[in-house]
């Protein structure tokens, strides 16, 4: 049940109305209709309810599979492009922005957000003046799962992960990493100009200012066992052709 219910929310965020959901899935769409507004059944023995989130006793414990996949890749757009901004009442805005010439990934983002905050919508909305996709989830909740929220740009403050974070993130380093270069890094093709030849070879490169986040990009890829190094102050790459092709299993090129 969790699987569908799951695979209902991602097609929701995608665009796709509740007919045609109930076409491909088989759900009737009465039950579709409820879940896309937030009445989920169970997950383990509780109940999700309006608003509940991972660590508000809205799931059961362990988390389910695809909830803590998703996660992890939203941790990682959230640690590159993401930040919470507080409105009334202790709401708070999830907001991802990203590059307008992907839409593939901005509707990755809203799906994952979907799937891990279920009660709230989320959204997509394109800011012509910049050429940017802002992805965006409401709730109450946000801040418990990105406790790495607080005042000032990331770089300038410690970014530390919690331990239940570092348990999700150990157990998908491939999502995580996805998140990051979907946020933060691209994939792109090296060409070296021989007399005789040209080589051309894929890498990968991520950056961000946050030494911090850095080390948590490394991290993820020495669970991989994906050479990586330094690039610059800012910068770590991965060029190395077994280290790609680890690398392109989990994330690929940007679409």
């Amino acid at each position: 049940m969790n699987e569908e219910v799951t695979r209902v929310l991602a097609l929701s965020a995608a665009g796709h109305n509740n007919c045609e959901i109930a076409r491909r899935t088989g759900v009737p769409r009465s039950t579709i209709s409820a879940w896309v507004n937030g009445r989920t059944p169970r997950y383990g023995t509780q109940r999700a309810r309006g608003g509940a989130c991972l660590r508000c006793g809205g799931v059961g414990f362990p988390f389910p599979a695809i909830l803590e996949s998703q996660y992890a890749y939203l941790l990682g757009l959230y640690l590159g492009d993401g930040c919470l901004l507080r409105h009334p009442r202790g709401v708070h805005r999830l907001h991802v922005a990203l590059d307008a010439a992907h839409p593939v990934i901005a509707a990755e983002c809203e799906a994952a957000m979907a799937i891990v905050m279920p009660a709230s919508r989320a959204t997509c909305h394109r800011d012509r003046r910049c050429r940017m996709l802002n992805v965006v989830s409401y709730s109450t909740h946000w801040p418990h799962l990105f406790p790495q929220h607080g005042p000032g740009v990331k770089h300038r403050r410690r970014i530390a992960l919690e331990p239940w974070q570092q348990r999700i993130v150990d157990r998908y380093p491939g999502r995580l990493l996805r998140g990051l270069i979907h946020s933060d890094g691209c994939r792109v093709v090296n060409r070296i100009r021989r007399p005789k030849k040209t080589y051309a070879y894929p890498r990968y490169f991520f950056s961000n200012r946050s030494l911090d986040i850095q080390r948590v990009f490394c991290a993820a890829c020495d669970r991989l066992e994906v050479a990586w190094r330094q690039d610059g102050r800012w910068s770590i790459s991965v060029a190395r052709r077994d280290a790609v092709a680890v690398l392109d299993r989990h994330i690929g090129p940007k679409r």
